[in-house]
């Protein structure tokens, strides 16, 4: 279900939900119709439906909620060692080139936990524990930072174009003289 928010429901709103299903199967019990439980608890008809045939199923237990359907498949002690892999590098897992993609990261959790992941999914979870998308700054072992700050001071104002001036009728921005 999408909310307008953006996210999910709050504790409040997860609790509220629950206590609408236990409603339900108060009405159920009584021997209630779906349409008129979901006038009462202004919920759709579907959604009652949906309710009563759980609680026939499985009863009562079977209406409460199930949790996030979005809840992380990996324990804590198995994020800590996907990261240890991860930090070991690409070339110790069999790729050719140190490059870290998501393709790469889902290949190796199914390889480590056998848990599968689309790609979307293992760059949601990387990001909820703190990596980034980014590379790191490469600087070259040879580079002079004093030598680029030099360049950067003296040459570059002389390779630069000049800016062109501005006179009359040019496509300057300023309002003309008025008579």
């Amino acid at each position: 279900m999408r909310y307008a928010q953006g996210g999910g429901l709050t504790d409040a709103g997860r609790a509220a939900r629950e206590r609408i299903r236990l409603q339900a199967v108060e009405r159920f019990e009584g021997g209630e119709k779906n349409r008129e439980i979901a006038a009462a608890l202004r919920v759709s008809e579907r959604s009652v439906e949906r309710r009563r045939r759980q609680w026939r199923e499985a009863g009562a237990s079977g209406v409460y909620s199930k949790g996030s359907p979005g809840r992380p498949r990996l324990s804590d002690a198995q994020m800590v060692r996907l990261e240890r892999e991860l930090e070991r590098g690409p070339l110790v897992h069999g790729w050719a080139d140190q490059r870290w993609t998501l393709s790469r990261v889902k290949t190796l959790i199914g390889r480590l936990f056998h848990v599968s992941y689309t790609v979307e999914g293992a760059w949601r979870l990387l990001k909820r524990h703190g990596w980034s998308w980014q590379q790191p700054a490469r600087r070259a072992i040879e580079r002079d930072d004093s030598a680029v700050e030099l360049w950067r001071k003296e040459v570059w104002p002389r390779v630069k174009a000049p800016r062109r001036p501005v006179e009359p009728g040019s496509s300057s921005r300023t309002r003309p003289d008025s008579p």
